[in-house]
């Protein structure tokens, strides 16, 4: 297992195979799938997925990859719950595309915006991007909220630009230049 940064509630890892199961089931919650690609997830899309990306080194261009996020484990903890996960699209050598799902048991409690933190201040300080994006459904209230607290800026606002779902969508686009990360925010 590789462990790609920790904070001070989570760890931010590669997937393992025993993480499948969860994964597939929160993916599958209609409220979760709702601004998603998908409409329907279960544990062969999540195993797909999973091979898929054991067959790419991390970091590939043009690739998405998955991190899973679980808690930390203490004394009065047995094993790490997975909590959601971090997607990863490497654009090219200078610009990353970012996304984050979240079980709904784990959600309104900061683990989302502590875990895109995390993975800024890991890309930014390790991977010395240029330039990190995140598109969201307008809609999407949570999500952009989120972008916004941890210091993105909204550069675009695309209107119906999308047929999502058998509706068309807008989307807002956000970005964060190197030149803009404060790693304290938040």
């Amino acid at each position: 297992m590789k462990v790609l940064f920790q904070t001070e509630r989570i760890i931010c890892r590669e997937f393992e195979l025993n993480d499948l199961q969860f994964f597939a089931d929160y993916r599958a919650l209609p409220d979760v799938a709702k601004y998603q690609s998908w409409s329907e997830y279960c544990y062969q899309d999540a195993l797909s997925l999973f091979e898929e990306m054991q067959r790419v080194p991390f970091g590939a261009v043009g690739h998405w990859f998955q991190l899973a996020i679980t808690t930390k484990t203490d004394s009065k903890v047995e094993a790490s719950q997975l909590l959601g996960d971090l997607a990863v699209h490497f654009i090219d050598d200078e610009q990353i595309e970012i996304g984050f799902t979240f079980a709904p048991d784990f959600q309104g409690q900061g683990f989302a915006s502590e875990a895109v933190l995390g993975l800024l201040t890991y890309l930014f300080t390790q991977l010395k991007p240029h330039r990190v994006i995140a598109t969201t459904d307008a809609e999407n209230v949570p999500s952009w909220l989120l972008l916004e607290r941890v210091g993105f800026r909204r550069e675009a606002h695309f209107i119906e630009n999308v047929f999502f779902k058998g509706a068309w969508g807008s989307e807002f686009q956000y970005a964060m230049l190197a030149s803009e990360w404060r790693p304290c925010v938040g």
